[in-house]
């Protein structure tokens, strides 16, 4: 499905395209997504990028997971995110 990204920051593009590489029933730390999107230790920025992700549907941020697979950080909830990822047999 053809996506529009024009409205992303480098950093955004980038850790969306990773984003999308990440299949049904696995998961990755906001640290992991960093480096596999060529940054590093921008764990916090891919937060950031993840809370804006304008394509939920499509490229699911409940995918990624804090250090230690720490539920954090998703805005229609933490039950919800926990749900989603038992769903996919992540938990």
């Amino acid at each position: 499905m053809p996506l529009d990204y024009s409205g992303l920051s480098g950093l955004g593009r980038d850790v969306l395209a990773e984003l999308a590489a990440i299949g049904r029933g696995q998961c990755l730390t906001y640290g992991e997504l960093a480096a596999r999107a060529g940054r590093p230790g921008a764990a916090r920025a891919v937060g950031r990028v993840m809370a804006a992700n304008p394509f939920p549907l499509v490229l699911p941020c409940h995918r990624v997971v804090g250090a230690g697979m720490k539920l954090t950080g998703f805005g229609p909830g933490l039950p919800m995110k926990k749900m989603l990822l038992e769903l996919e047999g992540v938990l």
